[in-house]
């Protein structure tokens, strides 16, 4: 079924969401972690000698793998009793489905239309082609935008509902490190309008520039050194 994607700031009985929590994954004790510390752009920059579309495609589907096995790793703790809704900081998302019918679904639930979806995309060979001469359909952008929205739309939901669980698996430096290259990525071929992506802009503006490095090792302290013997002649009494 071709869904669609819709969010909205209040919860599904039409209550407000609960006031913003603190946003653990900010705190600097956790940014700073990293798996890579050198500029992320310099691995989205479209090479000279690859296709436009080529360049989409492959990245799009690495992102996908690579996300889906991050959710992976909090999977059994993303439940229907613990996430009853797709929340991200104060917003919830809610599908839709091709005739507009509004469709209310759990996290988890969520998460598995999404990676449902963008498997059956990605390997679709008629949308993401991989024998030499096959072209890319008209619609190939418009649907590497769909896909990575819904992918920021679980990223979105780790950091916010499972980043406790990530840190205790000790996988932020991995959440951070895709995180950052997801950003700069769709950020360099504008596949996800700003608007989507402004609830994570605290966070991406921290992420998407280098780690800083490391404080300086001060230097040992010396011990004074005695001072020189006087230069004056000395007079020996006799």
């Amino acid at each position: 079924m071709d869904w669609l994607m819709g969010k909205s700031k209040t919860k599904p009985n039409g209550k407000k969401p609960p006031a913003e929590e603190k946003k653990l994954y900010l705190d600097t004790e956790f940014t700073k972690i990293r798996v890579v510390d050198f500029d992320l752009k310099e691995l989205v920059v479209l090479p000279r000698e690859i296709d436009l579309n080529e360049w989409l495609a492959s990245n799009t589907t690495t992102f996908f793998n690579l996300i889906n096995l991050q959710y992976s790793t909090i999977s059994e703790f993303c439940t229907g009793d613990t996430c009853q809704a797709m929340t991200a900081c104060s917003t919830i998302y809610y599908w839709y489905d091709e005739r507009g019918k509004k469709t209310k679904c759990t996290a988890p639930q969520y998460v598995d239309f999404v990676m449902s979806l963008c498997q059956k995309l990605v390997t679709d060979e008629e949308i993401f082609p991989t024998k030499y001469g096959k072209e890319f359909p008209n619609s190939f952008e418009s649907l590497v935008k769909k896909i990575c929205r819904y992918l920021f739309h679980v990223l979105a939901h780790l950091y916010w509902a499972h980043f406790k669980e990530t840190v205790a698996l000790e996988l932020q430096g991995h959440l951070n490190t895709l995180y950052a290259h997801f950003i700069v990525f769709v950020r360099e071929f504008n596949l996800i309008d700003p608007k989507e992506t402004c609830i994570m802009d605290d966070l991406s503006e921290i992420l998407c520039n280098p780690a800083p490095l490391p404080a300086p090792v001060p230097a040992p302290s010396t011990p004074a050194s005695a001072p020189p013997p006087s230069s004056q002649n000395h007079v020996t009494e006799r």
